[in-house]
């Protein structure tokens, strides 16, 4: 049990979520009472480049690192966050259908500040999608998952990157082509895909024929959506990395202006003179 690795430090409550080499588990801490997620990481070498994307953000709308546990007769590496009690922005769909066209901007907002902040300090999440985007108990979104990301040299263009990652409905047309891509270009087509997600209520690539219509950019649009997010939604979901609406160019569109104060950067908890958080113990 991974408990036999935590000094008493925390209590098991229950399996969230499992894949091929990790779980993650609520828990508590035994000193404190305060619930933490802790995610079980099968292979410490799998864990790194998550550990290392962690301790560099510090952001209201990433997940924040508590600390890391690396007991060095496990094998394993455990990496303590932050618990976001409400779930994740997949359920919330699921549960209700789509959502107003407001509300889904609330989210946008929230989820372009986290990115623009993660790639600002060499991070690229490479699997954005709404089972990532995590709900606290304010219901305010947390991004989070970086066990696909890349991390680079912060303040320098991201490296030319090769390897496909990701969830394909979710992924960039050029990251499924094998081909080189960057990862904060990948990353905007992402969040266009969730945008598009959480006010349509279903993906816009799906199905037959789905890699035929990423490539060509071919989608509906629902006659609900408003035409300046139309517009906007072509402009990220567009398949030529190189004509893609960038992240500092979707701050100044309008429908991404309304109800968005420029101090929500400050609000969303970067800290300028915090390169990082966490702890890590062996």
């Amino acid at each position: 049990m991974p408990e036999n690795h935590f000094s008493g430090k925390y209590k098991l409550v229950k399996l969230l979520n499992h894949g091929e080499y990790a779980k993650v588990y609520h828990a508590k801490d035994t000193r404190t009472g305060q619930s933490v997620a802790v995610k079980a990481i099968q292979d410490y070498q799998q864990g790194l480049v998550e550990i290392q994307a962690l301790t560099r953000l510090n952001h209201r709308h990433v997940i924040k690192l508590v600390e890391v546990l690396a007991p060095p007769d496990s094998g394993q590496v455990f990496i303590v966050t932050e618990f976001a009690k409400c779930g994740d922005l997949f359920e919330k769909v699921a549960d209700r259908g789509r959502l107003a066209e407001d509300v889904s901007r609330h989210y946008f907002h929230q989820l372009i500040s986290a990115v623009r902040h993660c790639h600002s300090r060499g991070v690229f999440h490479r699997d954005i999608k709404p089972e990532n985007l995590l709900l606290d108990d304010k219901w305010a979104l947390k991004l989070s998952d970086f066990g696909l990301c890349s991390v680079s040299d912060p303040g320098r263009p991201g490296p030319v990157l090769h390897d496909p990652c990701g969830t394909h409905e979710y992924a960039a047309p050029e990251v499924l082509a094998g081909r080189g891509y960057d990862g904060a270009k990948a990353d905007v087509w992402s969040c266009g895909v969730v945008l598009y997600v959480l006010t349509a209520g279903f993906l816009p690539f799906d199905g037959a024929g789905m890699w035929g219509k990423m490539r060509k950019g071919e989608f509906r649009l629902p006659s609900w959506m408003s035409p300046g997010l139309k517009w906007l939604l072509r402009r990220i979901l567009d398949p030529n990395p190189e004509t893609r609406i960038t992240i500092d160019e979707i701050l100044e569109e309008g429908w991404f202006r309304k109800d968005w104060s420029d101090d929500e950067e400050d609000e969303g908890g970067i800290d300028e003179d915090d390169s990082g958080s966490g702890t890590l113990s062996y």
